[in-house]
């Protein structure tokens, strides 16, 4: 047994013996070769030039100012005398630059494990570096690259579509190697959305080295893939237009084509990008902050606002989809109605009521109690179904990041949230757009898509993506005919008759609109307040979200316009000037070319609903 053992621990030794010599005599070789490889080549990656965001015209929204980084020799001892000598020589070339601040950089990059030169000095115009070059190329302790930084012409008026670039972080180079070769990525909008296809593929030099790192001979040169441009479709002499004519308000304005493509986007109050793309300073970060409009926020996307009476027609849709709806039967409004043994009324907005009330009137004057009812037969859980599948509640798959849901509330949601029963009463409120009904407006806008077309589109900005068309995204939803032509009757009637909530400035276009108003409340008005107060009488952030959302021209539409305007009051009167200065605009440069459309829907079309 004796001899066994020792025969295993001998066999054992030896075992181990052979397989350390290969590893060092085999194994390790090609270790070696590759060390020796890196002493004698070195590779140097070649930065792409960003891709530009072009606009339907031509017009340059994103592009690359041409320039210099400016970077010192690691390894200089901190607070020694040869890296203040060079921190002054720059300082004198240009005193602009702050000597502390390059200083503060330099020691927050310099590491024993680091051998590559330490940026200091991101960006120097080229007018600017170009008497200063044959000075400083000679000094071994600086290097001078080839930089662009990233300007924005038209600033505010397309920040929140555009969005901007700023340094990468850590965690973005972790995921990124192209980022982390860059130093630059895009932080918000269409520069993140698409920063991998602006951004391009790094290309490299290889090169034969001597021991001081002198390049003898170029080995391998790969070419970057770079300006992979971005073509919008949209037009920034119409998002100039719709900008100036908010310039006083807190809102929105979408502009988009029925198949999805967005012509305008405006989100108010905006904000210069170009602060961002150099890094933006404290004092300016806190004055976006602390500003109590909030022009940081992409309402477009980021923005949720109950959606008052727009909402209504997604009711009327789910009325007539559930099998105890009866959508085309009339309801008599006196102003109010009750639950049960409820004393509680929930209120219409007209106090004496609108008396007989079938589909197409209750759209046209906006009838709460209309729709109180209709969502009671139905109740919260068909409605809310109905309505996500209407494109509320659900996002959008628009191409900008990080776009918000939103809340169409059912009985499972509340549970969850609030670990609560629903109410019958919570009911009637989603029903006109209230309580925890929470959408953005870009969802508003594909909604009144899907009313007056059928279709459920995805919005896009993108046209071209260096080089390939973007195909747009539609897709048909069966809805029943005689539903829909009542409910376009209804929107016609808003906008085009006289007891319509859009009439007064809607009524007198060159060509016909469709639409809906909506009053969306931020405030709870008290059960035995009877007279409510006048909105322009309120405090402003007590005031009313106003909402109208449209089509044109309504007998074949073309075009969404979707607006709302924060503590704005009513849709009618507070948005219909801007909606009816958007469609003029739009007519005047041959948006609609030979339209004319100034037929009208007959009773014909909603006589069920009278």
């Amino acid at each position: 047994m004796r001899y066994k053992i020792i025969f295993l621990l001998f066999f054992l030794i030896w075992g181990a013996m052979i397989v350390r010599l290969y590893h060092i005599s085999i194994k390790s070789t090609y270790y070696y070769q590759e060390l020796a490889k890196k002493n004698i080549e070195r590779k140097l990656y070649v930065k792409p030039i960003r891709g530009e965001i072009i606009d339907i015209d031509g017009k340059l929204l994103a592009m690359n100012r041409i320039g210099f980084s400016i970077s010192i020799k690691p390894h200089l001892e901190q607070g020694g005398k040869q890296l203040n000598l060079v921190a002054d020589k720059l300082v004198h070339t240009f005193p602009d630059l702050n000597k502390t601040m390059m200083l503060k950089v330099y020691k927050k990059h310099s590491s024993a494990y680091n051998h590559k030169y330490i940026k200091v000095v991101d960006f120097v115009r080229y007018r600017d570096m170009m008497r200063a070059y044959p000075v400083l190329s000679l000094d071994r302790d600086i290097s001078i690259e080839a930089e662009t930084k990233r300007y924005y012409p038209y600033g505010r008026y397309a920040a929140h579509i555009v969005g901007y670039t700023g340094r990468s972080n850590k965690k973005e180079n972790a995921k990124d190697f192209t980022v982390d070769q860059i130093g630059v990525i895009g932080k918000s909008g269409l520069e993140r959305y698409y920063n991998e296809t602006l951004q391009g593929k790094l290309g490299y030099t290889i090169s034969k080295v001597t021991a001081t790192n002198r390049e003898i001979e170029v080995l391998e040169y790969k070419k970057p893939k770079e300006n992979q441009n971005l073509v919008l479709n949209l037009d920034m002499d119409l998002q100039m237009m719709i900008y100036n004519r908010m310039s006083e308000m807190a809102g929105v304005v979408i502009v988009m084509r029925t198949n999805g493509e967005i012509l305008a986007a405006v989100s108010t109050p905006s904000y210069d990008p170009n602060m961002f793309v150099g890094g933006i300073s404290k004092k300016d970060w806190r004055t976006l902050q602390e500003d109590p409009e909030h022009p940081f926020t992409n309402r477009l996307i980021h923005g949720t606002y109950p959606p008052g009476s727009t909402i209504k027609m997604g009711v009327a849709i789910a009325d007539s989809l559930s099998p105890k709806g009866h959508v085309f039967n009339t309801e008599f409004c006196r102003g109010w109605i009750t639950i049960g043994r409820s004393r509680h009324k929930f209120r219409c907005w007209k106090k004496h009521g609108h008396g007989t009330v079938g589909l197409r009137k209750a759209i046209r004057e906006s009838c709460d109690v209309f729709f109180y009812n209709k969502s009671l037969e139905i109740g919260i859980d068909s409605m809310a179904k109905t309505l996500k599948s209407l494109g509320l509640g659900v996002k959008t798959g628009i191409d900008l990041p990080r776009e918000y849901r939103g809340v169409i509330p059912d009985k499972s949601w509340k549970m969850k949230r609030f670990k609560q029963q629903w109410y019958m009463g919570e009911t009637v409120i989603s029903a006109i757009g209230q309580g925890y009904d929470a959408v953005t407006p870009m969802q508003l806008a594909r909604y009144t898509n899907l009313l007056a077309t059928g279709n459920l589109v995805t919005p896009h900005f993108a046209k071209v993506i260096n080089g390939t068309p973007v195909l747009p995204n539609i897709k048909k939803v069966a809805l029943d005919k005689n539903v829909m032509d009542t409910i376009h009757a209804g929107m016609y009637d808003a906008c085009n008759t006289l007891h319509g909530t859009a009439y007064t400035h809607l009524r007198n276009l060159p060509i016909v609109v469709a639409g809906k108003t909506g009053t969306s409340q931020v405030v709870s008005i008290a059960q035995n307040v009877v007279n409510r107060a006048k909105e322009h009488d309120m405090e402003y952030w007590k005031r009313s979200h106003a909402l109208l959302t449209t089509y044109a021209p309504f007998n074949k539409p073309k075009y969404i316009v979707t607006t709302l305007v924060e503590h704005g009051g009513h849709g009618g009167g507070t948005n219909g000037p801007v909606v009816a200065d958007i469609y003029k605009w739009m007519y005047a440069r041959g948006y609609f070319s030979e339209d004319k459309n100034t037929t009208h829907p007959t009773d014909d079309n909603a006589t069920k609903s009278q």
